[in-house]
């Protein structure tokens, strides 16, 4: 059965008339509430009476992770404190954490996006969601848990960690679906096995995955492993939380961005450029129903596609190809670029191979070198060493074919690679200490 709103069906033309009219608002709003859009805007020589089409977005500046930074806390806020109901604030890991606030209709719209994506997956009212994305700062956990609320599933507030409890949980209450990283989902797979249950045989029929870039290769063995369709979800807490698109289970071919509520663009990464359908940039997001944090033209650092074309689910918005990595996430080994997701995929065609690794990157006198660190599958360490050294080369070799990079391979021993509780750290850069 599909179930989808009305909005999610729009005719293209009606679609574009209510993006339209609702980015003028937000220029307006931003021009006149957010000293920081003010001041970059007259820069330019921008008003909000440029804004006349939807093409015109392009006039306006680009939004990016160290203007956020350097706003902190409230500095972009475009409503008085007293209407802010609540914060949201990245790990800052890398400096300042980049502060999001809400009011109390950005709550209910963020919780109506989440429900919105659930039912994509094919969620319905009476289902049972278990979110083991973290509680806290990170909008994962209380987006998911909203928006379960909100379409009317029993969801069960487990966070991270605790996967013992977890496996037991999945065991006692049945849930019908899951939400966390998919890292995670792969995680919770070993743990279940080693405690001798089958997650294939309980009622999970469904996993909601997001937060971090993940491969066709990971989504096939995570469905084989529980025994569920694995549904890609994105979202991102400078533009809102978890909600900004979503797959459809019809198709599972790309994530729906929700049109209406975010005009969404694909730029050259180097110039800011945009760039026709079809060809692979950076994302780049303008909010447009946001009140507490309106956003224009951010700088995702997301590396996709946007397709057009129709989707058998009836939805009209566009569709984000997979994310095949970040530009901020990109190594340069040698002058090749390298994204993560790239050596997954290749890790993924391996049976020998477990899905779990890390890479390192040195600096020797003036050369890069990469290591990759995979765990062998069980089967694989109990054979000799000369044959994990054939495996290992093997990998070595189809690197090099693949991406075009020479790299060291190490087989490491089952549970030798540390487990993620939300998103995995797939790489060590030694070169930036």
């Amino acid at each position: 059965m599909i179930l989808h709103t009305d909005l999610e069906t729009l005719p293209r033309e009606e679609l574009e008339a209510l993006q339209l009219k609702r980015l003028q608002r937000t220029v307006e709003r931003c021009y006149h509430t957010v000293k920081f859009y003010r001041d970059a805007m007259d820069e330019l020589g921008v008003t909000p009476n440029h804004i006349k089409t939807l093409q015109d977005v392009r006039h306006l500046p680009y939004t990016k992770k160290e203007h956020l930074r350097e706003n902190y806390p409230f500095g972009l806020f475009a409503v008085p404190n007293e209407q802010v109901v609540r914060v949201h604030a990245s790990s800052g890991t890398t400096g300042k954490p980049t502060v999001v606030g809400y009011t109390k209709r950005d709550i209910n719209t963020w919780a109506q996006l989440v429900a919105r994506c659930l039912s994509a997956a094919g969620l319905r009212p009476g289902d049972r969601l278990h979110n083991a994305y973290g509680y806290g700062l990170f909008t994962g956990g209380l987006g998911l848990h909203y928006g379960g609320e909100e379409l009317g599933v029993m969801t069960t507030p487990m966070s991270g960690g605790q996967t013992q409890k977890q496996i037991m949980l999945l065991q006692d209450f049945a849930p019908t679906a899951i939400s966390c990283t998919p890292s995670y989902a792969l995680n919770l797979a070993e743990a279940a096995e080693e405690m001798g249950v089958d997650i294939r045989k309980l009622p999970l029929k469904i996993g909601v995955h997001g937060a971090e870039p993940w491969t066709e290769e990971m989504r096939y063995e995570i469905e084989s492993r529980l025994g569920i369709d694995a549904v890609d979800i994105y979202g991102l807490s400078e533009v809102m939380g978890p909600g900004v698109g979503n797959e459809c289970i019809e198709a599972k071919n790309g994530l729906h961005i929700w049109e209406d509520h975010f005009l969404v663009e694909c730029v050259d990464v180097d110039t800011g450029k945009p760039l026709p359908y079809g060809e692979e940039g950076e994302i780049v997001f303008t909010s447009l129903t946001k009140e507490a944090f309106p956003i224009i033209r951010y700088r995702t650092r997301d590396i996709s596609v946007l397709d057009p074309a129709p989707c058998k689910c009836g939805r009209t918005h566009v569709r984000m190809r997979r994310i095949t990595g970040r530009s901020d996430d990109m190594l340069i080994i040698r002058g090749v670029n390298v994204f993560p997701s790239q050596v997954e995929s290749i890790l993924m065609q391996s049976e020998t191979l477990s899905p779990f690794y890390q890479i390192e990157v040195y600096r020797e006198g003036n050369l890069d070198h990469m290591v990759v660190n995979v765990e062998g599958s069980p089967p694989l360490m109990e054979q000799p060493e000369e044959t994990q050294q054939r495996v290992a080369q093997k990998l070595v070799r189809d690197i090099k074919d693949f991406i075009g990079v020479s790299c060291n391979v190490n087989i490491k021993g089952v549970g030798d690679i540390p487990r993620s509780e939300g998103k995995a750290v797939r790489v060590i850069d030694h070169r930036k200490k």
